[in-house]
């Protein structure tokens, strides 16, 4: 009998429940006889043993549902150490929850903070696998994560549906997309949506120049433009304070966000009208997209695979389309930024799309 314990940990999205199934369906086919354990509300669940016995059932018709249907909640990983409220040990505690189970393994779908908290467990002597889940594609180690494509999806079709109305009134739209620090999600929506001038964390903008991009489609005869713009985009001004003062001004900001902020420097410049438009969270919900349902059922698969190896303490990764693995330790605590240098920059270069900066 083997016996395996699941949770999702961090920000939900779309793919969470296909991969679970994948897991499910994989670990069925490799042992004769499996228990699955789910801990409710991520590490949470772990750590004060909330947790539900879960069966075939309960995966059955899950690969088209978004969400999780364990619950997620954000653990900081910064925080692992330091008790709760009541004094509570939060790393023994998990470690009593998996040994009181007699666990044979425990599954991690999360991020950067999560995999850094399974990459914490394993060191502590846990068998764990991790599987790499975010929206935001910026986890190091693997080519592409579950739920990335499907928001990218859902924010490409919000500059598409802008772009009508934008034509229409003559105007210049700005789409907020998410991504506090990283612009994978902007990059690839406003590349898909035709977006006219991207804006990302990783390439700190001048207003001037994103002016000017916008002066030369007017002369151009162009009646209006699109700016996708990611949620974590700075100014050069901004980026080039001390770290301290740039903390600082963004934890008091004067806008409600970046794009209102860009709107109004915008109106300030050349007086053109413009329109924020900041489709938030609906880039996390509804439904898988096929890609995604594939890649979730493949990282499944390969976690079985692992489990079934005694291969733990490995994060599953996509490396040149080919499913694999490599150690937590050597993901925990990296994030793969856009770098200027990329390939895919270049080519969006080329295309006279303007990222704001030259």
């Amino acid at each position: 009998m083997k016996r395996i314990g699941m949770l999702t940990s961090g920000g939900d999205c779309q793919a969470l429940n296909a991969t679970m199934r994948g897991v499910v369906k994989g670990l069925y086919g490799a042992f004769d006889e499996v228990e699955i354990y789910g801990f409710l509300e991520g590490y949470k669940g772990l750590m004060y043993g909330n947790y539900k016995k879960l069966h075939a059932d309960d995966f059955s018709g899950i690969l088209t549902k978004g969400g999780t249907i364990l619950g997620s909640s954000r653990q900081p990983f910064k925080l692992m150490r330091e008790p709760d409220a009541n004094g509570l040990d939060k790393v023994k505690a998990m470690k009593d929850t998996y040994k009181k189970l007699k666990l044979d393994c425990l599954v991690v779908l999360g991020g950067n903070g999560s995999q850094k908290t399974a990459n914490l467990l394993s060191e502590e002597g846990l068998n764990v696998i991790g599987l790499p889940k975010t929206i935001d594609n910026d986890l190091w180690g693997t080519d592409m994560t579950f739920g990335f494509q499907s928001a990218v999806d859902i924010a490409t079709d919000a500059i598409d549906c802008i772009h009508t109305t934008a034509a229409s009134h003559g105007r210049v739209f700005i789409v907020e997309i998410m991504g506090h620090k990283v612009g994978w999600i902007t990059l690839h929506a406003g590349i898909a949506g035709g977006a006219d001038i991207i804006l990302i964390p990783e390439i700190p903008y001048d207003i001037k120049n994103v002016c000017k991009a916008l002066d030369k489609r007017a002369e151009q005869g162009k009646r209006f433009s699109i700016i996708a713009v990611a949620e974590g985009a700075i100014s050069k001004e901004v980026a080039e304070l001390p770290k301290k003062e740039r903390k600082k001004l963004l934890a008091n900001p004067k806008y409600p966000s970046v794009a209102y902020e860009i709107a109004d420097q915008i109106k300030q410049y050349g007086g053109q009208e413009v329109r924020v438009t900041v489709p938030g969270h609906t880039q996390r919900g509804g439904s898988p997209c096929p890609y995604d349902r594939v890649l979730s059922s493949r990282f499944g698969a390969k976690a079985a695979e692992l489990i079934k190896k005694e291969k733990f303490g490995e994060l599953v990764v996509l490396k040149n389309n080919e499913v694999t693995s490599i150690p937590l330790s050597e993901s925990a605590g990296k994030l793969k930024y856009v770098s200027p240098k990329d390939s895919i920059v270049k080519n969006v270069r080329m295309l006279g799309i303007s990222f704001g900066d030259e």
